[in-house]
């Protein structure tokens, strides 16, 4: 590797939103986030999958689809 051309590299601390921290390597020392894996939906089984399922029913009456058997 060449000398002075790569940037410096920490141990940077993560903090998100509701309050989680956690530490990852990063070129920067701070990270702020929105959502972390402890509170999106999608890691903590909160999906709203009633909706998405609701639309598909719609779609399937609308174009006449048969629900496989």
């Amino acid at each position: 590797m060449r000398e002075g051309i790569h940037p410096a590299y920490y141990q940077a601390k993560v903090t998100c939103n509701c309050g989680n921290e956690f530490v990852t390597g990063s070129t920067k020392e701070d990270i702020h986030v929105e959502v972390c894996s402890k509170c999106h939906s999608f890691y903590t089984g909160q999906q709203k999958a009633a909706s998405a399922r609701g639309r598909i029913d719609k779609f399937n009456r609308k174009y006449g689809v048969k629900a496989a058997e």
